[in-house]
C-alpha cells in the first residue's frame, strides 16, 4: 500500500483518481486543488508519492511544477509523478536535474491506461523513473548536440529512451527485437559514455535517464 497525495484542480479527475487508488488498496492521505495546499499536505503527511498536475490555481500555468520542485528540494524521499496535458519544458529540466530519484511525468491521456498509470506510480514511489513516451520524445529532441549524450549511438539512444519509460532490459529486448544480452551490452556502453561505470545498483539506470533528459 502506498500513501499518496493528489494535487489536481479538476474536482472530477481528482475524485476519480482518489477512487481508483483506494480501490487498488492505496491510501490517499490528501487530495488538494492548488500548489500551496500541496506543499502543506506533503509537510503534514510525508507521503510515499505525490501526483501533481502542472497547471493549478491561481494562474493555471506552472504552479504544479514549481510545487514539485519545492517538494524535491525539501523532501527528496517523496516521489513525484507529474501529470499534464502537454510537455512543460521550462521547469521540467530543472526538476530532472535535481540529485534525487523517484520522478515521473505522464501525459493525462496515459491515466486512462489504468495499469500503466498504476505501474508508473509504484515505480516512482520506489525511487524509479517513469516517463511518458511523448514526454521522452519531446525532451530528447533538444539533446541531439549535448555532450556526453552526443556520443551515444542511435541504438544506444533507443535503449536509453526505453529505459526512461521504465522498461527492464528484458522488455526493451522484446520491443527492439534484439537479444537481452545485446541490450545489456548497450546499457553498459551507455553507463560508460555517461560516466556512470563505477556507480552501483538500480540508481545507475535512474541516473542515466536523468543525465540524458537534463542534458
Amino acid at each position: 500500500m502506498l500513501r499518496v497525495i493528489l494535487a489536481e484542480d479538476s474536482t472530477l479527475l481528482r475524485e476519480g483518481l482518489a477512487r481508483l487508488l483506494a480501490d487498488e488498496g492505496h491510501d490517499v492521505v490528501a487530495a488538494v486543488g492548488d500548489g500551496a495546499r500541496l506543499i502543506d499536505a506533503v509537510a503534514a503527511h510525508q507521503p510515499d508519492v505525490a501526483v501533481v498536475d502542472v497547471r493549478m490555481p491561481p494562474t493555471h500555468t506552472d504552479e504544479g511544477l514549481r510545487a514539485a520542485l519545492e517538494i524535491r528540494r525539501r523532501w527528496p524521499g517523496v516521489g513525484v509523478l507529474v501529470l499534464s496535458q502537454y510537455v512543460e519544458k521550462r521547469y521540467t529540466a530543472e526538476l530532472l536535474s535535481l540529485d534525487s530519484v523517484g520522478i515521473g511525468y505522464l501525459l493525462k491521456d496515459r491515466v486512462v491506461q489504468v495499469e500503466e498509470f498504476l505501474t508508473a506510480l509504484e515505480r516512482v514511489a520506489a525511487g524509479g523513473a517513469a516517463f511518458d513516451p511523448e514526454v521522452v520524445r519531446q525532451l530528447l529532441a533538444r539533446t541531439s548536440h549535448a555532450d556526453p549524450v552526443s556520443r551515444l549511438t542511435p541504438r544506444e539512444r533507443d535503449v536509453l529512451g526505453h529505459m526512461a519509460q521504465g522498461h527492464t532490459n528484458a522488455t526493451i529486448a522484446e520491443q527492439l527485437h534484439v537479444s537481452q544480452s545485446a541490450v545489456e551490452k548497450h546499457v553498459n556502453a551507455i553507463f560508460d559514455k555517461l560516466g556512470l561505470s563505477h556507480t552501483t545498483g538500480y540508481s545507475r539506470r535512474v541516473l542515466a535517464v536523468l543525465r540524458y533528459l537534463e542534458s
